[in-house]
């Protein structure tokens, strides 16, 4: 799993990426396009979410497909880039028919970046929404995930600012070809839980050891961060095994649990962790267990929650620091999972 796996395994999705890190930015957005049919569902855990159009997700709403997930910066500010990807979605012929045309259905959910690139009006718009649907849906299948400072991971940080957080993504294939795939933007008040740094570089840190090794922050930056502990990790979990809306539901709640193992705090009042969970399809969920269906979904999940650790620890690793007028953020560093008893 981890850097050796990435969401579009799972056939049939793509991401694309559109940031500005120049001129007072350091913002961007992700948005991941599944294939028409997908059904979807999120699961909100954070007590200070930006989201967009999550309630038509519930299972018990009247639409079933998600056309595209927007995950994006500038806070609520940045939530105007579903927009653009509806827009695009509509263009292409895809959403939920009504009389005189199709209203797709495009949830979002931001993360706080504000002024992280020294201009806090620098915010992703409608036009980038756009422009980052475009570039996933012109993406071949299977294609390769640009990780670290791209996309909505543009202006993450971690553990109070201190350290780049970044995009990531994992996967894993099951021996009945039940692929699943999970990619996060990492931008969390805490920091990596049960991990170590496999050797030291400028930037990183071992957990046990934090402040002998903690790189220098600008007094800006440090401020900015102790004032603001604003913080959010977002997650997409995409299968091709035959899924309801409410096994999503159940899926992306699940899921979350990859992220309480990967983040030390996580799911504060102050961060808006949020899961999406898209099923393609096309593959039936039969594990071969010989089970009634409901174990062979329990195992799906707990692999879910499995790629989502990976994804954010992922993502920590990709991240390079930056300088900006606003500070200068360090790299974290490469992370290893810890996988000794607990």
């Amino acid at each position: 799993m981890g850097a050796q796996g990435k969401i579009t395994d799972v056939p049939g999705i793509r991401v694309g990426h559109q940031q500005k890190s120049d001129g007072g930015w350091l913002t961007g957005v992700t948005v991941v396009l599944p294939p028409p049919g997908t059904v979807g569902s999120v699961d909100v855990r954070g007590g200070g979410p930006a989201t967009f159009e999550t309630d038509a997700l519930d299972p018990t709403t009247l639409s079933q497909r998600v056309d595209a997930v927007v995950l994006t910066g500038g806070s609520a500010f940045g939530l105007v880039t579903a927009r653009g990807a509806q827009r695009w979605c509509e263009e292409d012929g895809r959403g939920f028919p009504v009389l005189g045309g199709l209203v797709p259905i495009v949830p979002a959910a931001g993360i706080f970046d504000l002024g992280r690139g020294g201009d806090f009006s620098a915010r992703p718009d409608e036009e980038m929404g756009y422009a980052a649907t475009a570039a996933a849906a012109a993406q071949p299948e299977g294609h390769d995930v640009e990780r670290g400072n791209v996309g909505a991971g543009t202006g993450a940080v971690i553990g109070r600012g201190k350290y780049k957080g970044g995009v990531g993504t994992a996967s894993i294939t099951l021996e009945n070809g039940i692929t699943i795939g999970a990619l996060a933007v990492v931008n969390a008040l805490g920091l990596p839980l049960g991990t170590s740094t496999p050797r030291a570089e400028p930037g990183s840190v071992r957990l046990s050891d934090e402040g002998a090794s903690t790189p220098r922050v600008s007094a800006v930056a440090a401020e900015a961060a102790e004032g603001t502990p604003l913080n959010t990790t977002l997650v997409v979990v995409a299968t091709n095994a035959v899924l309801s809306k409410a096994d999503c539901k159940r899926t992306a709640s699940a899921a979350h649990a990859g992220l309480a193992r990967a983040l030390n705090p996580s799911h504060t009042l102050a961060d808006g962790d949020t899961v999406f969970c898209l099923a393609t399809g096309a593959v039936e969920l039969d594990l071969g267990s010989g089970l009634p269906r409901p174990f062979d979904l329990i195992s799906l999940q707990s692999a879910a929650a499995d790629v989502v650790t990976e994804a954010i620890l992922d993502g920590v690793s990709r991240a390079g620091s930056v300088t900006t007028p606003a500070g200068e953020i360090a790299a974290y560093g490469p992370v290893v999972r810890y996988h000794g008893p607990i």
